[in-house]
């Protein structure tokens, strides 16, 4: 059996529902191109991957993707909640290595993924911190559910405040590169995936037209 398990977040790509912050200067149906082609990054990034894929859905299974992986609808009334499911269930499967992303990185690839595996040979945990002071990385090697409870979801201090519960439970951790998500056309607009992404700026153009 693999020992490896690299799990991924995904939002159900429905209009209104997704990249919210960003809706309030491109639009809800600007918002939805553009969380529309984050996936298609993620799909790429995670396409080759020798570790085992375990897709999780917000709200319904979409068979159009990732077509071939195991999928499921995500369980828990809270972010924390939600990938701590994930990750007993992997950890009760007989994975030894757990990796967690989410979709809405346009610079991720399968190296950074498969950095995040290799470090956990030799520490208990890795993460990839995000600019905003959260993380769009997560792995274990052992499951330890105070990682995810009673942490500040979507706030600047979610990393911080992980790696200190887990230097007080002397665990030692592996940091990747920082990389920035797209949560405001600020973001969108100086990163190098909307840069190169003719077809997309176009789209988000007519809409403002």
């Amino acid at each position: 059996m693999n020992k490896e398990l690299v799990i991924v977040f995904v939002k159900n790509i429905k209009l209104g529902k997704v990249k919210t912050r960003l809706a309030k200067t491109i639009g809800n149906q600007g918002a939805f191109e553009v969380y529309s082609e984050l996936v298609k990054v993620t799909e790429k990034a995670t396409t080759n991957l020798v570790a085992d894929k375990r897709i999780y859905f917000s709200d319904a299974v979409v068979d159009t993707k990732w077509k071939n992986d195991y999928k499921a609808v995500q369980e828990g009334i809270d972010l924390g909640e939600r990938m701590k499911n994930a990750f007993n269930k992997g950890f009760a499967d007989g994975y030894e290595r757990i990796v967690l992303i989410g979709s809405d990185l346009p610079d991720i690839t399968a190296e950074h993924i498969n950095q995040g595996l290799k470090a956990l040979k030799d520490s208990a945990g890795v993460f990839g911190p995000a600019e905003d002071g959260g993380y769009y990385l997560i792995g274990l090697s052992k499951m330890h559910d105070f990682v995810f409870n009673n942490k500040p979801w979507s706030q600047t201090s979610l990393l911080e405040e992980t790696l200190k519960e887990l230097k007080v439970n002397h665990l030692a951790f592996t940091t990747l590169e920082t990389l920035n998500d797209i949560d405001t056309f600020e973001d969108l607009e100086t990163s190098h995936f909307y840069q190169s992404n003719l077809e997309l700026q176009e789209k988000i153009k007519q809409l403002h037209d």
